[in-house]
């Protein structure tokens, strides 16, 4: 039976104190709502619609930015839950099968969860809602069971003293049918104080015509929901725990793993190793056996294996690291390859670039990429020896096992295993040292009279 994902994204979020919507405060390097849709692909889904709200057009920016096949539903009028999975309606129209609808707020939810829900719904129920049990259930939704069926969820509000204690408590993740799911909220009222439609509604509706319903358990951790600047916070550091323990367990080492920071799709190989202080923007990966050294911030590329970055290096998107490289401090890579046991080693910015295998770049290369307006690729063959303070203006080659030296500006192609020089000749002028000194300092003191 196929499954579609909806995930409400459309909530202001005003206790954030944010000109921002609220999904996208970035966890884990990605904005929040990323990781619903994470947990949601677990189940392969058909289909998956985000419904915004709030802040629409930059939330469906970021949205298709990262995956062109979403499909973007807009819920006009913030009117509860259930309005909002209403909002996903059409998009879902020509689809089949069942529906299970996350929220964009809440990160954390696991896969396996997801997972053991779907088989409840294989088994038979109709409805399937994700329950915890609280430690402190405060203001939640009550869970109210008999064996495994649920019979109804109960707000605090209207809660009696038998129900109030209930510790099991409503998530607000659901799971049916989605022909089923849609008619439940259309049967959904806002009859209640805050005059909304409420999602949670559905489970008595859905008893009331004698279909099945039950919930399914997860850790409590799973269900926290991100609502302020300090929720954040603290979901950044359960994010950034959860992770390192992923990687040690993997066969990474972390030498000072409080002080690696990892996106939700970092992805490391057995035996790297990782020094303190590196930060894993979105989009890294890094093969076997590589090392990333203190202070590095990686975003966007791949290193291969058996490769050095760092200290204190930078590679941007599409920087291609190749394996046994050396990239090393305040280095910065752009959008480069750099081929199989290439050196860029100290103070040197490679953008738009091919570097051949066994290339050495020296202290202070640039590639001029820019000209203001468009960008151009050197292209450096293997084996070359670029000199110390070379500045390469591209669109310019370099042929293999070619040289450059120190200090050149190479506006012209360089043929293979040629020597390229390019800079004034010196001239030494006697004497004309000293007299200059002499003639600045007597300008300086005649000033300080006056």
């Amino acid at each position: 039976m196929p499954t579609n994902l909806i995930v409400l994204a459309a909530g202001a979020g005003t206790r954030m104190q944010s000109d921002r919507p609220k999904v996208l405060h970035e966890l884990g390097g990605v904005p929040m709502f990323r990781h619903a849709l994470a947990a949601g692909e677990a189940l392969e889904p058909d289909r998956t619609v985000l419904v915004v709200g709030h802040g629409g057009d930059a939330v469906r920016k970021a949205a298709l930015d990262f995956d062109p096949a979403l499909v973007v539903a807009e819920q006009t009028e913030q009117l509860g839950t259930a309005h909002a999975v209403a909002a996903g309606r059409d998009a879902l129209a020509d689809r089949g099968g069942d529906v299970i609808v996350l929220y964009g707020d809440t990160p954390f939810v696991a896969a396996e969860t997801l997972t053991r829900m779907a088989k409840a719904r294989a088994s038979g129920y109709d409805v399937v809602i994700l329950g915890f049990e609280a430690a402190d259930p405060a203001r939640y939704g009550r869970l109210i069971m008999s064996g495994d069926r649920l019979e109804r969820i109960v707000e605090f509000k209207d809660a009696d003293d038998e129900e109030r204690a209930v510790t099991f408590c409503n998530s607000g993740v659901v799971l049916a049918d989605g022909a089923l799911l849609f008619d439940l909220v259309d049967a959904v009222e806002n009859n209640n104080a805050a005059g909304e439609y409420y999602l949670t509604d559905i489970v008595e509706i859905a008893n009331a015509r004698g279909l099945s319903c039950t919930a399914i358990a997860c850790d409590e951790a799973e269900t926290l929901g991100i609502n302020t600047r300090t929720e954040l916070a603290a979901a950044e550091q359960i994010f950034q725990t959860a992770a390192r323990d992923r990687a040690l367990e993997a066969g990474v080492t972390l030498v000072a793993p409080e002080t690696v920071h990892f996106a939700l799709d970092t992805l490391l190989g057995r035996d790297v190793i990782v020094e303190p202080n590196v930060v894993f923007a979105e989009g890294v990966t890094v093969e076997s056996g590589a090392r990333i050294r203190a202070f590095s911030h990686l975003e966007a590329c791949h290193v291969g294996g058996g490769a050095v970055v760092g200290p204190y290096a930078r590679l941007r998107p599409g920087a291609e690291i190749g394996n046994d490289a050396r990239v090393g401090n305040f280095v910065e890579i752009k959008n480069a390859l750099l081929g199989e046991g290439a050196k860029v080693n100290h103070l040197t910015y490679v953008g738009d670039a091919t570097v051949g295998a066994a290339a050495n770049l020296g202290a202070g290369t640039v590639t001029c990429n820019y000209d203001g307006v468009f960008k151009h690729r050197t292209e450096i063959g293997a084996r070359a020896f670029i000199g110390s303070n070379t500045m390469l203006v591209a669109p310019v080659s370099v042929g293999d096992d070619a040289m450059t030296a120190s200090g050149s500006v190479i506006t012209e192609d360089v043929p293979e295993a040629a020597m390229a020089v390019a800079r004034a000749k010196q001239t030494n002028k006697p004497g004309l040292a000293k007299r200059l000194m002499e003639r600045l300092r007597a300008t300086k003191a005649a000033r300080k009279k006056d």
